[in-house]
């Protein structure tokens, strides 16, 4: 499998506490962590059934004081990450974090767009990923990518020239605005919709599936997490919900 611009080709979670986390996050998806053998950062990848999905980095003191909060943010694939960088600025999003580049990874930047919304681009090298699963149903992997922003229209004219997204169909959701969603290449990429009050800034929902979307409600409120909304019924029959997990970072989920 190769990746394209514009690809969501992995997801991480910065937390304050990666024991913890993976003691939550492992039965809750069905992932099974192992250390990177990253040296001098304690990073673990994910799998589900032997395909790496997700990674996990803890967070420093340092990064911690720097205002670095817990978070799952999403990658997106490029072709040359210096000028796909040069855009991004000059569209009004912002760079945090310099490129780094990762033997046999590739090379990565964290960014944000106009609206504050962080993601990282990501300019990869070796396999492709699966993390992302764009044609078919797969439990374990991110199902749906949803950005929660204060200006839809800007943000969506901003990913689609970076990355040649486009409109799908859309959902009139009353005072929310429209839900827009996004196509690339052949498949359904995600939407965008008006943050609501409630929630405090723009950012991205990363919706992973569950096979047993009551199981995972219960398993979240019985060790520390919280939902913040749903299980709600979306089109297809399916169920979705937001929650926070123990250490704070929000994760959303879809299942039956």
């Amino acid at each position: 499998m190769t990746n394209a611009q514009g690809d969501f080709v992995w997801y991480e979670l910065m937390t304050t506490d990666a024991d913890a986390a993976q003691a939550f996050y492992e039965p809750l998806i069905g992932w099974t962590f192992a250390d990177s053998g990253t040296p001098d950062v304690d990073y673990r990848i994910g799998s589900m059934a032997g395909t790496e999905v997700v990674g996990m980095m803890q967070l420093s003191e340092e990064m911690q004081q720097g205002g670095a909060r817990p978070a799952w943010i999403g990658y997106i694939a490029v072709d040359d990450i210096g000028a796909s960088i040069a855009a991004l600025k000059d569209k009004g999003g912002q760079l945090f974090m310099e490129p780094n580049h990762l033997d046999g990874v590739g090379h990565m930047a964290m960014v944000a767009d106009p609206q504050g919304a962080p993601f990282y681009l990501m300019q990869p090298e070796g396999e492709g990923s699966e993390s992302f699963a764009k044609h078919e149903p797969r439990d374990g992997h991110c199902a749906w990518n949803e950005l929660v922003t204060d200006d839809p229209d800007a943000a969506g004219a901003f990913y689609s020239a970076l990355f040649g997204w486009q409109k799908g169909e859309a959902m009139d959701m009353g005072e929310l605005g429209l839900y827009q969603m996004y196509n690339h290449a052949d498949y359904g990429l995600g939407a965008m919709m008006k943050r609501p009050e409630q929630m405090p800034v723009s950012l991205w929902c990363h919706y992973f599936r569950v096979p047993d979307i009551d199981a995972a409600k219960a398993h979240i409120e019985k060790n520390g997490g919280q939902i913040v909304n749903g299980p709600m019924e979306v089109p297809g029959g399916e169920f979705a919900l937001q929650a926070v997990d123990p250490q704070g970072a929000m994760v959303s989920l879809i299942g039956k």
